[in-house]
């Protein structure tokens, strides 16, 4: 960050009086700038007991399959957020049963918030998001195709809560820091 969104004048890093951690600070009005994690929300979505998948058609991870999912809006609930993102990468309209599964990311400062959905209807297909929607079994999901570590990790919870039969919310850490200096 180079200028403040506030004045327009230079920013600098520092630690503001009072905190703890460097935080873009305006040198002119003294507006500090904060940067936060961001929440991805989307939806697994069962259906006839196959698991509603899309492969991506934009970066990151473009030509892999993920569920539907993206990053909430500003005045969107978490629900919200996830029945649009579906929407805008399956085409598919859901209704939300609960939340499934929530994922801190710290290492790319992200959480997720996973929740369990229902087709309305078998009316879904590709979008400019995505080159292909498809409903997979268990035994067909492109395991090695996954775009993402978070993903196999929900799909992972979810088949063993659906063996065990249990349906609580699963909350999960994904810490590549921890990874890394273990290497």
């Amino acid at each position: 960050m180079n200028y403040c969104s506030h004045c327009r004048a230079s920013v600098s890093l520092q630690i503001p009086e009072g905190d703890h951690r460097p935080r873009y600070v305006c040198e002119e009005c003294g507006m500090i700038h904060y940067s936060n994690p961001k929440v991805v929300t989307g939806c697994l979505i069962e259906h006839d007991d196959k698991i509603l998948l899309c492969k991506r058609d934009i970066e990151p991870r473009r030509g892999y399959w993920t569920l539907p999912a993206g990053f909430l809006e500003n005045q969107e609930t978490a629900a919200e957020g996830a029945i649009r993102e579906t929407f805008e990468e399956t085409r598919a309209r859901v209704d939300i049963d609960q939340l499934f599964c929530f994922f801190d990311i710290p290492h790319i400062s992200q959480i997720y918030l996973i929740y369990l959905a229902r087709l309305q209807n078998t009316d879904f297909g590709p979008t400019p998001e995505s080159s292909e929607v498809k409903l997979f079994a268990e035994s067909e999901i492109p395991w090695d195709e996954i775009a993402f570590p978070v993903i196999i990790n929900t799909l992972q919870h979810y088949y063993q809560s659906k063996k065990a039969g249990a349906s609580a919310t699963v909350f999960g850490l994904i810490d590549k820091r921890s990874i890394d200096t273990a290497e």
